[in-house]
């Protein structure tokens, strides 16, 4: 009988990333830490059920990303996006980063439009290692720093709001770094990667309106088994995964930033009712849209 060397792979939830040393953190969804040495490193492939944003200040650290090899040397960022599989980790032993881990719900809570999302969701995608400027290593350790220390304050009355007021302002410096990258990006994408976003922009634009993969894949000129091959050779996500959660993500920004009606929502997604809608959002959210719009 022939021995299955298969690894089995180990979800890590941010549950967990709360034990790690000198790990700060808010109850919705985020946590801090500058001790990412002090985390048990499993030896199996780990997918990561969260979002990680981190910027190396000392030591050297290898770890593939989907099979694909990454080094990460003092002042790269390094950006993994939740359920992408971790292996092969190895680290210097000063190895240490500031390290903001989000929940996709709480991302979703202070990102505002889709076009942010798309932007930094096709960068990393491509870019999961990016070196960054003395200045911009800096903005990144100041912004670090400044939410580390509101989130500590159980005190001030609007900590929430305040830590996701300072979360976006360092989305668009950030965004800043992909725009600054991408000018003298000469990389030579792979077919799928140039699918990958292609859809995604056409997504962008139509998921108001179309939430069909075969309209999509028409659009692209391929069929809708090759769009689904290629999504998720690169995302680790089918094209329906994504399109939910485009509608999802617009759903809960038109309720907590605007006064539109439920009924109004409905139509401006293109829902057949509100019956319709309110069984697709929660769903996907897990409350209906009322309720959500309460919290």
């Amino acid at each position: 009988m022939k021995k299955d060397h298969t690894k089995s792979i180990i979800d890590t939830s941010l549950e967990q990333a709360k034990m790690w040393g000198n790990a700060e953190y808010m109850e919705d969804g985020l946590v801090l830490t500058d001790r990412i040495a002090d985390a048990p490193i499993p030896s199996d492939p780990t997918r990561l059920n969260f979002i990680l944003m981190a910027l190396c200040k000392r030591g050297r650290a290898q770890y593939s990303i989907d099979t694909r090899e990454q080094t990460v040397n003092p002042g790269d960022l390094l950006f993994i996006s939740e359920r992408h599989i971790i292996d092969n980790y190895m680290a210097s032993p000063d190895f240490e980063c500031m390290c903001i881990m989000l929940s996709t719900n709480f991302y979703h809570g202070f990102i505002q439009n889709v076009k942010n999302v798309s932007s930094l969701l096709i960068f990393s995608t491509n870019n999961p290692v990016v070196p960054l400027t003395p200045m911009e290593i800096q903005t990144f350790s100041n912004y670090f720093q400044t939410i580390r220390e509101k989130m500590t304050d159980k005190y001030h009355h609007f900590r929430k709001e305040l830590v996701n007021a300072l979360l976006l302002a360092m989305f668009y410096d950030m965004s800043n770094v992909i725009w600054r990258v991408e000018q003298k990006d000469t990389q030579s994408y792979t077919r799928a990667e140039v699918f990958f976003a292609q859809f995604i922009r056409l997504l962008e634009e139509h998921f108001r309106t179309e939430r069909r993969v075969k309209w999509y894949a028409e659009q692209l000129c391929i069929t809708p088994k090759y769009l689904a091959e290629v999504v998720k050779v690169v995302s680790q996500r089918t094209p329906n995964e994504w399109i939910d959660k485009y509608v999802i993500l617009e759903a809960r920004v038109l309720l907590k930033n605007s006064t539109k009606s439920i009924k109004e929502i409905t139509d401006e997604l293109c829902f057949p009712n509100q019956s319709f809608f309110g069984k697709y959002f929660k769903e996907h959210v897990g409350v209906s849209p009322s309720d959500y719009r309460k919290v």
